[in-house]
């Protein structure tokens, strides 16, 4: 078994349009390292400094990662991770 990640729309000129991929690792950091050996450049757009960016949000089997232990999470065989960009703006 592997770990699915689901892509959001913005990011699946990565993954050559799939809507989810799958991946390896003990944690979050890890996975999304083997996430960017398979599609180069991903995790340069989930992670800065190793901290996740301000506006993604990732959760880990529907719980929020920020509220785990964010990059360090660890997760397993048949996990399911969610990235969501975050979105703002709008119209008064």
């Amino acid at each position: 078994m592997a770990i699915e990640v689901r892509i959001p729309t913005i990011l699946r000129t990565y993954t050559d349009g799939a809507k989810a991929v799958t991946g390896s690792g003990s944690t979050l950091s890890e996975l999304f390292a083997d996430l960017d050996a398979n599609h180069p450049g991903i995790r340069e757009r989930l992670v800065e400094k190793d901290e996740l960016r301000r506006f993604v949000n990732v959760y880990l089997n529907d719980e929020d990662v920020r509220f785990l232990d964010g990059i360090n999470t660890k997760v397993a065989d048949g996990d399911s991770v969610t990235i969501l960009p975050a979105v703002a703006g709008g119209m008064r």
